[in-house]
């Protein structure tokens, strides 16, 4: 749908292209992306779904998402941390979320990474969201893939050990934290 603007939805809202589809959609549209949120488990479980959608459909992740916290320990850094080669098993056996050893063995060591930052992941993540935008996006088009502060927060957690955080993965964890608000000019959202 690029260069799309806003869709109108089964119930006469217009919205993004993405959220006017599958109630899933829909409902993350609506509820939570682009809405600010903090907090370091909070953070740490949209980078782990940020980096384990990657080459996959956001709604698989979304499908998935229950599970995943279940196998996840509920994102509690502390605890993903302290995972071994069992529960790397049994993460990999896990039929209700994806089964990537990379993907896997990247939680795992992000979450260690985590444990070594000097000061809270919300707070550093944070740091990287800029100033608001004068317009919003009128269309998908206007809406970029990867951002100078997108690229800066990758390489800043790279430096600090974290793994599966390319600027793209950086910007659409940007977006869907409120980081940066991308819902289109038209779309109900934009209120």
């Amino acid at each position: 749908m690029s260069g799309s603007g806003a869709v109108l939805g089964a119930d006469g809202k217009a919205r993004c292209p993405w959220g006017a589809g599958p109630p899933d959609y829909t409902e993350y549209h609506d509820r939570e992306w682009g809405v600010p949120l903090r907090g370091v488990a909070a953070l740490f479980e949209r980078l782990t779904l940020e980096a384990f959608q990657s080459g996959l459909s956001w709604l698989t992740i979304l499908r998935k998402r229950e599970a995943f916290r279940s196998a996840f320990a509920g994102f509690e850094p502390e605890k993903v941390a302290a995972f071994d080669d069992a529960d790397r098993e049994r993460l990999l056996g896990d039929a209700g979320i994806v089964r990537n050893r990379a993907k896997v063995d990247a939680a795992i060591r992000n979450a260690r990474a985590v444990l070594e930052l000097d000061r809270p992941l919300d707070e550093l993540l944070w740091s990287f969201a800029p100033e608001r935008r004068a317009r919003r996006p009128a269309t998908t088009a206007d809406v970029p893939a990867t951002t100078p502060e997108s690229t800066a927060m990758a390489e800043e957690l790279k430096r600090r050990g974290f793994v599966f955080v390319g600027p793209t993965t950086c910007y659409a964890l940007m977006q869907a934290t409120g980081m940066v608000d991308d819902h289109l000019a038209d779309c109900w959202r934009a209120g």
